[in-house]
């Protein structure tokens, strides 16, 4: 299994005009292909029966699902991948547990924990937060696009942007070094997420062209 996406969304159902399903649903019609399940709020058996119905849309669109933290949930519910925190079950464990069969994230803010993160058998990283966003305010002060360069420098993995990233600013992280996007309230937030999620998806295109 490969990384095969260079926008991978977020969800955060708290951001969305409508229920999460049908949000998701407008944003895979904009051509998002990876979208990762992040409600760390909801109860396991709530999440558990979210997963489910958002792994039956996600295969309709041909699209890669992951699981924020919850191995057991990604493996109940055959999703593609899990994505894992700081407070996560560490990457080389989870691959003894998944082995092949399952694509593993893992979040950074810095160099060593990208490093360390490749070291432990991570498939791809997400690494920011690039720009200023609420979100990411407890992760510190932005890391700003030039440090792209610098991770990009020292692991071979695919490494995405994230924290802050808008229409107006993406080529700008692409073009530093990251091989992707990750998003959250760009698409979900918007007033048309089917059109958000185009055009991220054109702004991409632009940029590795």
């Amino acid at each position: 299994m490969t990384v095969d996406f260079r926008l991978y969304l977020i969800t955060d159902r708290h951001l969305t005009r409508t229920p999460l399903p049908e949000a998701l649903q407008q944003a895979l019609r904009g051509g998002v292909r990876a979208v990762q399940v992040r409600e760390k709020d909801l109860p396991v058996r709530e999440l558990l029966a979210l997963a489910r119905e958002l792994r039956s849309i996600t295969w309709e669109f041909n699209a890669r699902l992951f699981i924020n933290d919850r191995v057991d949930v990604a493996i109940a519910v055959g999703a593609d991948g899990v994505h894992l925190g700081n407070k996560s079950m560490p990457a080389a464990a989870v691959r003894k547990i998944v082995g092949k069969k399952m694509l593993i994230g893992v979040s950074t803010h810095s160099l060593g924990e990208a490093e360390n993160a490749e070291r432990a058998g991570a498939d791809f990283i997400t690494f920011g937060p690039i720009f200023v966003t609420p979100s990411k305010m407890r992760y510190g002060a932005p890391t700003g696009v030039e440090a792209l360069g610098t991770i990009k420098e020292h692991v071979r993995i695919p490494v995405l942007g994230l924290g802050g990233v808008r229409p107006d600013n993406i080529l700008r992280v692409l073009r530093a070094g990251a091989d992707g996007i990750a998003m959250i309230s760009a698409i979900l937030a918007a007033d048309d997420i089917q059109s958000a999620a185009e055009m991220m998806n054109q702004r991409i295109a632009e940029a590795v062209t």
